[in-house]
Formats: C-alpha cells, sequence, structure tokens
C-alpha cells in the first residue's frame, strides 16, 4: 500500500512539476500572478480532447500545448506588456478576471458535462513495480515531468536565451543595456509558461476528469508550491511540487481529516522558517 501511494504522489507531483514551471517562470521574468494559469490549463484540456476525437492523443499532445503558447504570447503583448505599469493588484484582478472569462467560454463550448480522454494504446498496459501492478501511462506521466524539469534546468543554465531570462528576472534594465530585447524575452517566457499549462491540462485528462472548474482543484495546489518553493524559483518548484505530490498521496490515506490542510499547514510552515521560500525568488 505505502509503495503504491508513494507511486501515486510522484505521479501528481510530476503532474504539478509541469503545472507549476510555467507558473514560476511567469513570474520570475513578469512579476504577475497569473490567476488565469488554471484556465490555460483547462482550455489545454478542452482543446486536447477535441483534437483526440478527431486525431489521436499524440496529436493532442503536440496541437493544444501549441495553440496555448500563441495564446500565451498574445497575452503577454496585449496584456501583460500594457499593464506593467500598473499596480500588481490591477494586474492580479486583470487575471483573474480572464481566469472568468475562459471558464465561461469553456462552458459555452463544451457544456457542463464532464469528459475524459482515452489513454493511448501505446501506454494502456499494466507494469510491475515492486511487485504491484501500475498503470504505464501514469509513469508515462513521471516520465513526462523528469524531462520537463530537465529541459528547462539545462535551457536556464546552457542556452543564450535562457541565461538572458535569469538575467532580466533580476534586473530587466541592466539585461536591455546588454542588448537583450527583453519585450521578447518576456513572450517567449510567457508563451512558454502557457503552452506548458496546456500540457499539463493534456497529460491529465486521461486519468482526471474534465469539468469546467477543474482550473480552481489546481490552482490551488499550484500557487501553495510555488510559494512554498520560492516565487519564480524552478528549482523550488520542483522540489515542492513533489513534496506535495507526496503529502496530497500519503495523507489521504493515513491523515483522511486533515488531507486537505496539511499543504497549507505546510506553506505557513516554511514561510515562518523562510518567508522567501525553499529557493528564493528569482529563476534559477
Amino acid at each position: 500500500m505505502l509503495t503504491i501511494q508513494l507511486f501515486n504522489g510522484l505521479v501528481y507531483g510530476s503532474l504539478l512539476i509541469i503545472m507549476c514551471s510555467g507558473l514560476a517562470l511567469i513570474y520570475g521574468l513578469r512579476q504577475v500572478v497569473n490567476f488565469a494559469h488554471g484556465a490555460l490549463y483547462m482550455l489545454g484540456a478542452y482543446i486536447g480532447y477535441t483534437v483526440s476525437i478527431y486525431s489521436n492523443f499524440w496529436a493532442a499532445l503536440v496541437v493544444a500545448p501549441l495553440v496555448m503558447g500563441i495564446f500565451g504570447i498574445l497575452l503577454d503583448r496585449y496584456g501583460f506588456r500594457l499593464l506593467q505599469d500598473r499596480e500588481p493588484l490591477n494586474v492580479m484582478l486583470v487575471t483573474f478576471g480572464l481566469l472568468l472569462i475562459l471558464e465561461d467560454l469553456v462552458v459555452f463550448i463544451w457544456g457542463k458535462t464532464n469528459y475524459s480522454l482515452f489513454t493511448p494504446e501505446l501506454l494502456n498496459f499494466q507494469v510491475s513495480l515492486l511487485g504491484h501492478d501500475v498503470p504505464a501511462y501514469r509513469v508515462g506521466v513521471i516520465v513526462v515531468g523528469a524531462s520537463v524539469a530537465l529541459g528547462l534546468t539545462l535551457w536556464l543554465r546552457y542556452s543564450r536565451v535562457g541565461l538572458f531570462v535569469r538575467a532580466a528576472s533580476t534586473d530587466p534594465v541592466t539585461t536591455a543595456m546588454q542588448g537583450a530585447n527583453t519585450d521578447r524575452l518576456s513572450a517567449s517566457v510567457v508563451g512558454l509558461g502557457s503552452a506548458l499549462a496546456g500540457l499539463a491540462g493534456v497529460v491529465a485528462a486521461p486519468f482526471l476528469s474534465l469539468s469546467p472548474h477543474m482550473s480552481s482543484d489546481v490552482l490551488i495546489d499550484s500557487f501553495v508550491v510555488v510559494v512554498i518553493g520560492g516565487l519564480g524559483s524552478l528549482a523550488g518548484a520542483f522540489v515542492a511540487a513533489l513534496l506535495l505530490g507526496m503529502m496530497q498521496s500519503l495523507g489521504a490515506v493515513y491523515l483522511p481529516q486533515l488531507s486537505a490542510l496539511l499543504p497549507f499547514i505546510f506553506m505557513i510552515a516554511i514561510l515562518i522558517w523562510r518567508p522567501s521560500g525553499l529557493a528564493g525568488s528569482r529563476i534559477k
């Protein structure tokens, strides 16, 4: 039983890594608390569901992140960039309004019926894990989460664009003076973050039900992860996502009365001990 719970925690933690990476990137560079991020996850899931009906899961895995990436670039160009001199609370309210608009849009197009995306045939079997049979698709979710974490880490540390992103998250004015186009960097990062939210939605669709309110469910956990890890810190988000996944899975079995409160208790404890989060507050 413990093995299965740890495995489920790792699966959910991997999903949170995909989701929270984009949220941390956007905050780290744009300093925007993006309440619409959960809606991008939801919209990506619904787009993936629709694409899978007319094509297959693998096409959905490509199309949905691509569409959400384009949406993110437009959001930065016609939203965040125009609001960058406004008070943070004003921007936060705009993103919350966008969340409500996208939820209503999903209801208008797809209705209030719950949907689920079929597990792809290639991964629709069981694998043995320490004497227990577990779905191969969930192993695939772990692989995707690890790949996203590794890919983003290598990109930020070793690519020229990644180095500019890290620099701009600390001092955008000096970075611009070094020849970096910070507006283009911001659009790229918001587009990438939105694409990751769409990817998370498609990845989650085969084992989590699609509904117009699914954005709220994952958004709360995502913000808990980002706060615990450190606003804007990818490394902190990766660690916090795995910790929260394990906590949710084990708490549901061993502390069911407190399972809903455990993430918040842990977050409060971390903020008391280290207000900047586990890994600080800049992209690294």
